[in-house]
């Protein structure tokens, strides 16, 4: 579980290719403190730790997950945000995030407006069901506030600190991003078009 607060960004340093999957290595300045088999979301996608050193650490990405997220689209050089999980004795910020991506969206819009930043996102057609204006979503692992919304794409404003402490200043229109939508309200979605199938039963 994460909070979708990016604790340090990482820079792709090397992406190896497996008769199935990719291996990632990634450089951050948190890997002294991983350890083998931990948890962390690599642009909201949570991945395993399987190698790590002083420097960096190296996650292996099945080919579902290659499918599903923006992971991909990683060239050495690319710029992640990462965040370890949440312990018990945290506080939470952010909000839920489970690192499983929902889907994945495409920038389509980025304004300045004086220090801040008004970012617009595409969502596939199917997660239309799972936002709401001020509801919360996670783009590329990031807690956003849900600040505009119509058929197809989501509108963000982003503080000043978010901007430069996560990989969005250097993201452009039309890359892809990981969406995950609020689980809270995916389990509400569920629980109502099930209650609705009963009745219609």
């Amino acid at each position: 579980m994460f909070t979708g607060l990016i604790e340090a960004l990482g820079a792709v340093g090397e992406t190896r290719e497996l008769p199935s999957g990719r291996r990632l290595r990634i450089a951050t300045r948190v890997a002294g403190q991983l350890a083998q088999g931990d948890s962390i979301a690599v642009n909201g996608v949570c991945l395993t730790v399987v190698a790590f050193d002083a420097s960096g650490f190296e996650a292996e990405v099945s080919p579902e997950t290659l499918r599903v997220t923006n992971l991909a689209e990683l060239r050495d050089g690319s710029t992640v945000n990462l965040e370890r999980p949440l312990l018990p004795s945290d506080r939470l910020g952010g909000h839920f995030v489970q690192g499983h991506v929902d889907g994945v969206g495409r920038i389509a819009d980025i304004r300045q407006e004086a220090d801040f930043w008004w970012v617009s996102v595409g969502f596939p057609a199917d997660l239309a069901r799972y936002f709401v204006t001020k509801g919360s979503v996670a783009v590329d692992g990031i807690s956003l506030t849900v600040a505009g919304l119509d058929r197809n794409s989501l509108t963000v404003q982003i503080i000043p600190h978010t901007w430069r402490h996560t990989n969005l200043h250097a993201r452009s229109v039309g890359e892809a991003v990981n969406i995950e939508c609020d689980i809270i309200g995916k389990y509400v979605v569920r629980g109502v078009e099930a209650f609705g199938g009963v009745l219609k039963g």
